[in-house]
């Protein structure tokens, strides 16, 4: 019987054992800090639209971790950030009860948003499975995760890295599916990963305070940017009519405690964790640079961002105002090879 070693008890990873735990699949749920010895002393308090349960997991700390065996997966649910920490962590520890067999042989599946986990997983692992997970969760008080996602849980792609489908994908797929997730495999999970770059670079004017045009305006910009990047870098976009399972009746609950303009880069800079925004923001930049493609916007986004998120104590919300100048600045200094996106700010 398949187990799934869950790394990282944040949004993602607690439900997953919750979900698990209700399905009775085997698994085991990993972390560290205050939220995993909570769980492990007191359970998790899970929260979906039908209800709010108090929860018992097998949960472990890393400094205890569990030992593995022959036919685990892992589960890779720490942000873009923890991922190679975690990615070191976890690939040489031996595999019990086998002749120096490590958890590098283990299939290893990547939830983090954003496009560099799977090729730092693939430099370890030789077989990665990228997932690409859209969920409304949110994780801002130990010990509790909400779950707004309805009637399942969430909606989750997965196909191995780089490319391709194989029997591992879809075991994973058939045990989502039984733990109330809408679940579907896929042969190029690039293209959905990039899709879904394209709305998580948003995810940062959450942490700025501004009117609906301007936060309109430069959300517009900052996915016109990501677009023209990660089109010249040669990636493509799935989109919604590729699905192979209908996701027509799943929404966000009226009243499940997800409120709009919440993400996870929100609670993260709420829960007073480290940012992900170098690895969504920050990955445009990135590449822009490597391919000669300024990026002010996106730059902007990851200076202020970068800025505020070491200097801790993330209590009210950031003016929008030195975002908008200092994209500007950006803008009046770049000389791109390729031209700039459509949305440039005003005012």
């Amino acid at each position: 019987m398949t187990r799934y070693i869950i790394i990282g008890a944040g949004a993602v990873g607690a439900s997953l054992a919750a979900q698990f735990e209700l399905s009775g699949t085997d698994y085991a749920l990993v972390g560290r800090g205050a939220q995993i010895r909570h769980i492990v002393d007191h359970g998790l308090v899970y929260q979906r639209p039908a209800g709010t349960r108090q929860i018992r997991l097998k949960a472990f700390d890393t400094t205890e971790p569990p030992s593995l065996r022959q036919g685990d997966i892992l589960l890779l649910t720490v942000k873009s950030q923890d991922a190679a920490e975690a990615l070191a962590f976890w690939a040489w520890r031996p595999v019990e009860h086998t002749e120096g067999l490590t958890a590098s042989a283990l299939p290893i599946v990547t939830f983090q948003n954003g496009l560099a986990t799977e090729a730092a997983a693939l430099r370890l692992f030789p077989n990665v499975y990228g997932a690409s997970i859209l969920t409304p969760a949110r994780f801002t008080e130990v010990g509790h995760v909400v779950v707004g996602g309805d009637p399942q849980v969430a909606i989750v792609t997965i196909g191995r890295y780089p490319q391709g489908s194989d029997e591992t994908a879809a075991r994973i797929v058939a045990d989502l599916s039984r733990s109330d997730y809408i679940a579907e495999a896929t042969s190029d999970i690039k293209r959905w990963k990039a899709a879904k770059l394209l709305h998580n670079v948003r995810n940062v004017l959450e942490l700025f305070d501004g009117a609906d045009d301007e936060r309109a305006t430069f959300s517009a910009a900052l996915v016109d940017e990501a677009e023209t990047v990660l089109k010249a870098v040669g990636y493509t976009f799935a989109s919604p009519s590729e699905r192979t399972v209908s996701i027509a009746h799943w929404k966000i609950a009226e009243n499940a405690g997800i409120r709009p303009g919440q993400q996870s880069t929100w609670q993260s800079f709420t829960r007073g964790a480290s940012s992900e925004v170098d690895y969504l923001n920050g990955e445009i930049v990135l590449l822009g640079r490597l391919h000669g493609i300024a990026t002010p916007y996106n730059r902007a986004a990851q200076e202020i961002a970068g800025s505020a998120a070491r200097q801790g104590g993330f209590t009210a919300l950031l003016p929008f105002a030195s975002l908008r100048e200092l994209a500007k600045n950006h803008l009046s200094f770049s000389t791109p090879t390729h031209s700039r996106p459509k949305a440039q700010l005003t005012g």
